[in-house]
């Protein structure tokens, strides 16, 4: 699913929400408790690898899985300080909490994502 609008309740976050601003970053991390965001691009090796394991954490975690076009929306990875891809940006509670960039494993996104489960 691809929003460039402030994501509503019906959406389900058993498969990753594809943001395209910072107003949908900003809506989807105010509205749901813990938000893991996947900077990632389309020509990407590792992202390429990264996607199932992505896919996984969004249908099995609490977790809302968003994943961002680094090169659809330049200006939000800026914003993030995003410089390289894979970049994942974990929100809790409405504040960035972590930051992991590069390759990561699903045992690592599981344990990163537990951390910070209620």
């Amino acid at each position: 699913m691809t929003t460039d609008t402030a994501p509503d309740a019906s959406n389900t976050s058993d498969e990753p929400i594809h943001v395209t601003g910072t107003d949908a970053l900003d809506a989807l991390v105010g509205r749901d408790d813990l938000v893991l965001v996947d900077f990632y691009a389309d020509w990407c090796g590792p992202c390429q690898m990264l996607e199932p394991t992505v896919e996984t954490i969004a249908a099995d975690t609490d977790a809302t899985v968003a994943k961002v076009d680094v090169d659809a929306n330049q200006q939000l990875a800026a914003a993030y300080g995003v410089r390289g891809v894979p970049t994942l940006v974990l929100f809790a509670n409405g504040e960035q909490v972590e930051e992991r960039v590069g390759l990561q494993s699903e045992a690592q996104l599981r344990t990163l994502v537990a951390a910070y489960t209620n």
